[in-house]
């Protein structure tokens, strides 16, 4: 660890010493949020505004999917680059950078002229966020004192989940005031508030192991088979077959690709060694699932609230601040129970908790009453969020060793945006929902309750993936009898040597 040159008042670096109850500590914590804050925000405000761009540019329901997918298909495949870069060059310098290209690529969706430009736009944005996204939990890794770990990520995960749930708010007055561009300008501000206190406060962290060539081939690969895949998905419904089909068996053959590329490369963007810990790829596994129906509950639910319930842009936004609260007021205590208890019981509790909140979002049709309709779906949820965000993601960074803090950020990240961008191609094909059927209320409440079964069952299913094979605390103190185990709970261990094993298996 080194002090910023270009911290404009020097200090002795805290090394991976700080504590959360600092000052510094906390500036650590906001910085960090704010900046993958930005990110989570724009990645969620979009769905909001999404029946207004249609309209606005004349877009048909596939146009409105790239516009979602562009950004989470940069985003998904340069995200284990970008954990990759921050290692080698240093977190912050490459979190700062993230930040002002994400600011940048905001200022061309805002003023793009057509969809085309803006789905482009949306792209670069997603490049920005693979550089900063992985960074921002690599520099909460690095930085605090092992026992302060957990409540870090614990209090970047609310924050984080206050952005995302405050984004439909935002998205909704926006949109029903200024106009949709908005969304975008908004980014704007808050990215030179965070590079100023990222430049200001963060000390500088990298890996001095990190050596070797960049693995380009390997993003390559990764991002032309999520295209492939992608494209495939999102036209199967109306494209040409053969264009589909084409497009389905490239992506897959690139993908299989991809994976011989990263086991052949020196120095591979994805060490495929990590997915040796049952641990690292049970709980990746199950971000897959949860990411997924995540992502396809909020995509839907704001078209549904909208178009079939009536509701206004704002009154949709409003709908989710509940959201807000819980995730505020419970992640940073549930990565302290996890802690305490392990990650097996909120990992299984928390799914099924959202999976029962998508099942109730079936009672959301014509002539919705939110206070009996809405809110109680939207509180299970969010009480299944707050439960399982921050043990999923400290669980997944315990798995390895801190040095590779960036790399298992990425990794888990990527899988979040990859399960994301899927199931955001996937879901309208499986529901029955394509061309212009968005503007039409009987088609989308009959493609919502087919969407909100397969996200249900998606978190259900990774649910009791937990319960099946993550380890709880007394399992991983019977593996390891005479040695403080952190593997199992939320935090790494304490000696940066001890990797975990026994029942986690090694990284």
């Amino acid at each position: 660890m080194e002090t910023a040159p270009d911290t404009p008042a020097p200090s002795p670096s805290p090394g991976p010493e700080l504590r959360l109850s600092s000052r510094r500590g906390r500036w650590v914590v906001l910085a960090s949020a704010l900046g993958s804050g930005m990110a989570m925000l724009d990645g969620t405000v979009v769905n909001v505004a999404l029946p207004r761009i249609g309209a606005d540019l004349g877009a048909p329901l596939a146009a409105l999917q790239w516009t979602v997918n562009a950004y989470l298909l940069t985003l998904a495949g340069l995200i284990l680059l970008g954990g990759s870069l921050g290692d080698r060059f240093g977190r912050r310098r490459v979190f700062v950078l993230g930040v002002c290209w994400f600011a940048g690529a905001s200022a061309l969706c805002a003023l793009a002229p057509g969809i085309d430009v803006l789905i482009a736009a949306r792209a670069l944005q997603g490049v920005g966020g693979a550089l900063l996204t992985p960074g921002s939990l690599a520099l909460l890794q690095a930085t605090f004192h092992p026992d302060d770990r957990s409540a870090a990520v614990g209090a970047w995960s609310g924050l984080g989940g206050v952005a995302t749930a405050v984004a439909p708010f935002l998205g909704g007055w926006l949109v029903d005031g200024p106009g949709w561009r908005w969304i975008f300008v908004l980014n704007l501000p808050v990215a030179v508030v965070v590079a100023l206190v990222t430049l200001r406060h963060v000390p500088e962290s990298r890996d001095e192991r990190a050596t070797g060539r960049f693995d380009v081939r390997g993003a390559v690969l990764a991002a032309l088979a999520l295209t492939g895949v992608t494209y495939a998905l999102t036209t199967a419904a109306q494209g040409p077959p053969a264009a589909v089909w084409t497009a389905a068996v490239l992506g897959l053959l690139l993908a299989a690709a991809f994976v011989v590329a990263e086991h052949r490369h020196p120095d591979p963007m994805l060490p495929l060694e990590l997915f040796r810990s049952r641990l690292f790829s049970t709980v990746n596994l199950a971000t897959l699932g949860i990411y997924g129906a995540f992502s396809g509950i909020f995509f839907f639910l704001m078209i549904q609230l909208q178009t079939v319930a009536g509701f206004a842009p704002l009154t949709a936004g409003v709908s989710l601040a509940p959201l807000t609260l819980l995730m505020l007021a419970f992640s940073a205590r549930a990565g302290r129970l996890a802690t305490r208890i392990g990650p097996r019981l909120p990992l299984t509790v928390g799914p099924l908790l959202c999976a029962g909140g998508a099942l109730l979002m079936l009672r959301i049709g014509p002539g919705t009453s939110y206070w009996t309709d809405v809110l109680p779906a939207v509180l299970l949820l969010g009480c299944g969020m707050a439960l399982l965000v921050a043990p999923l993601t400290a669980t997944v960074l315990a798995a390895v060793d801190v040095r590779r803090a960036g790399i298992a950020s990425g990794v888990n990240n990527a899988a979040a945006r990859a399960a994301g961008l899927l199931a955001v191609a996937a879901l309208p094909l499986f529901a029955g929902l394509s061309g212009d059927q968005y503007r039409h209320p009987a088609a989308v409440d009959a493609a919502f309750h087919t969407a909100m079964l397969i996200c249900a069952g998606l978190l259900a299913g990774a649910g009791l993936l937990a319960l099946a094979t993550v380890p709880g605390r007394e399992a991983a103190r019977a593996a390891e009898p005479d040695s403080t185990w952190y593997c199992c709970s939320t935090a790494p261990p304490v000696d940066p040597g001890h990797s975990c094993s026994g029942s986690t298996g090694g990284s």
